[in-house]
């Protein structure tokens, strides 16, 4: 596996996939920085696109398993 595919974030990865669009992992990821700078903790953007009804569990076993996370 090349380095960049292993260097590309989630989300990217996502809208590469067609998982979800840009307008749903921008919005994933302002929600990330909203909770993370109210209550000090950090979700990761696929639990909230999969909250959020953007993206499947299967999705984001896909989506890892292409950033060789899986």
């Amino acid at each position: 596996m090349s380095m960049e595919k292993r260097d590309k974030r989630f989300g990217f990865v996502a809208v590469e996939l067609g998982f979800i669009t840009t307008d749903q992992l921008f919005e994933a990821l302002k929600t990330q920085v909203m909770e993370e700078m109210e209550s000090g903790k950090r979700q990761l953007v696929g639990q909230i696109l999969f909250q959020k009804g953007y993206i499947t569990s299967i999705q984001i076993d896909e989506v890892l398993l292409y950033m060789g996370i899986s």
